[in-house]
């Protein structure tokens, strides 16, 4: 059984700083590639950062310079820093973990975990 398990999320005042982390358990975790995505009330879920198996990153042009998604692959584990957090950054995070195996793509999804940036 697959599992994808996001924590750290929280209230953090404007100019905060926040470390989501995502633990994956039945999946042989180096090999996928791992994103964060967000969905704010009433908007569309919105892809954050990516990481590839291969260290590849991509960031959303809103985080750049700001978040940062790494991985320790020892521990099944995603991070994402989120630094200079505003309130636009204001949503619910979740883990997504895909890979393609010839015509099959395997994708995964945690829970979400809640980011409130607030006064």
């Amino acid at each position: 059984q697959v599992q994808l398990v996001e924590s750290g999320g929280g209230l953090v005042q404007p100019g905060g700083s926040l470390t989501l982390s995502c633990t994956a358990s039945g999946i042989r975790f180096n090999i996928y590639t791992m994103n964060w995505y967000r969905q704010a009330p009433g908007k569309q879920r919105e892809l954050v950062a990516t990481l590839t198996s291969g260290s590849l990153t991509n960031y959303t042009g809103s985080v750049k310079g700001r978040f940062t998604i790494s991985r320790d692959n020892a521990k099944n584990t995603l991070y994402l820093q989120m630094n200079s957090l505003k309130p636009e950054d204001t949503a619910v995070y979740y883990c997504n973990a895909n890979r393609n195996f010839g015509a099959f793509r395997y994708e995964y999804w945690g829970q979400g975990t809640q980011v409130s940036v607030s006064s």
